[in-house]
């Protein structure tokens, strides 16, 4: 299957949302306990998270299929936070995570920014090592009472 890499258009938003959920329940037990998984779930309440997080300006770079479909996608804020980066389970293991991580790469420097970040879940954390980033510090907190982890990590732009 061919893929692209696209802009965020409005339209996309309810199948973010699908794709992010299904990521989360399929991946997710691979590296987190089922309460972990729920809570995590619970973090992402549907597609207006997606216009509302455009609306306050990041921007959203989607690896469509051959129906121009969202398989994967990323989430840029302005201050060069990288908050989502979601595979579709059916899409995974197929480079797709790289490319949107480069492509947000080469946004964030066309944009001056000199600077990403992100909290990786164990799962993502090969991926954005392979793109450059490199761990700062292994975060422990809750959600809604239940601990759970990720990795801070970061990326000098030059």
């Amino acid at each position: 299957m061919a893929y692209t890499i696209r802009p965020y258009q409005d339209s996309d938003a309810e199948a973010l949302a699908d794709l992010c959920r299904a990521a989360i329940r399929a991946i997710g037990p691979g590296a987190y306990s089922e309460e972990q998984v729920e809570a995590w779930l619970a973090r992402h309440p549907g597609a207006h998270l997606y216009r509302e997080r455009v609306g306050n300006g990041a921007s959203i770079f989607i690896a469509a299929g051959e129906d121009d479909q969202p398989v994967a996608y990323a989430l840029l804020e302005p201050d060069g936070h990288l908050d989502h980066l979601y595979n579709h389970p059916d899409h995974s293991r197929k480079g797709l995570a790289l490319n949107l991580l480069a492509t947000a790469s080469l946004y964030a420097k066309h944009h001056g920014m000199t600077r990403l970040y992100t909290e990786a879940s164990d799962l993502a954390r090969p991926s954005f090592e392979q793109a450059g980033y490199v761990a700062t510090e292994k975060r422990e907190f809750e959600i809604d009472g239940v601990p759970i982890h990720n990795w801070a990590m970061e990326k000098t732009i030059t």
